[in-house]
């Protein structure tokens, strides 16, 4: 990977954004069809039968859960407009008595294995494998080489920067056989580095897209679930994985904190 200095490479996506807090907002509008990929939660279990000299019990077990696993203990309703702090009262029930625990959802990142996963299907729904476009929201990086170098979020020239409303992107090249391999996250892209918590060299994949615009993989900063946008066929192949958690959509689906109208907020 490298970055690209010419944006343009991105402006028919631009050309195609939808309203603010909507799918279309995210991945663009005029797609067939969409689906919507829960991000998975990190999991942890407690052994109580023993405890250090502080009194903390050690885990003993790391998994991954979908929400679902969250929704039926906390007593909430899966639905494809499904929020995060709804299911966890506002992240305070995120622990149970039998010892389990969940972390805060992941937001804006998707997991490069999953992503992994996902090229399964992405790579039958374009003539371009070997040609894609990625993307990464300049707050998760700096640009490093010598004309911006420790300029944090960005500050290059308009023609550099894809102007996403509320979210400058930089571009970098790439393709399904570099993104279907994991260890391609943990490869630095030189001028540019990455600032995020996540375990991440390489720059974040906030858009992918083919060339032949075939589809569009978005992750927006403040959003904890992932939008695939494409073909029908696409998009019901990927529906029908069941190693994600995923929902269709559609692009004037409101995805804000507020959207979900079926988990409302508990009084306090």
């Amino acid at each position: 990977m490298h970055l690209l200095r010419d944006a343009s490479r991105g402006a028919w996506l631009l050309g195609r954004v939808g309203a603010w807090a909507t799918v279309g907002g995210v991945a663009g509008n005029g797609f067939d069809a969409y689906a919507r990929l829960l991000n998975p939660l990190a999991a942890h279990h407690e052994d109580q039968t023993t405890q250090d000299r502080w009194g903390v019990h050690p885990d003993d077990e790391h998994t991954r859960w979908p929400w679902a696993e969250v929704a039926r203990r906390n007593n909430r309703v899966m639905h494809p407009l499904i929020q995060w702090r709804r299911i966890s009262d506002e992240e305070q029930t995120r622990w149970w008595p039998d010892g389990w625990r969940v972390d805060q959802s992941d937001d804006g990142w998707f997991d490069p294995q999953d992503l992994s996963v996902l090229t399964e299907h992405l790579r039958v729904a374009t003539t371009t494998p070997e040609n894609l476009v990625g993307g990464a929201w300049v707050g998760t990086g700096e640009y490093t080489d010598s004309e911006t170098a420790g300029t944090a979020h960005g500050n290059r020239g308009t023609s550099e920067v894809l102007e996403w409303p509320g979210r400058d992107v930089v571009l970098f090249p790439s393709s399904i056989e570099e993104l279907a391999d994991p260890g391609w996250a943990q490869r630095a892209v030189p001028g540019w580095a990455t600032t995020s918590h996540y375990d991440q060299e390489a720059p974040h994949t906030t858009f992918i897209w083919p060339s032949d615009q075939a589809w569009v993989v978005a992750s927006e900063e403040d959003w904890d679930s992932t939008i695939v946008a494409g073909t029908r066929d696409l998009i019901d192949r990927v529906l029908a994985d069941d190693r994600f958690e995923a929902y269709e959509v559609h692009e004037d689906s409101d995805l804000s904190w507020d959207g979900d109208h079926i988990n409302l907020p508990r009084p306090a």
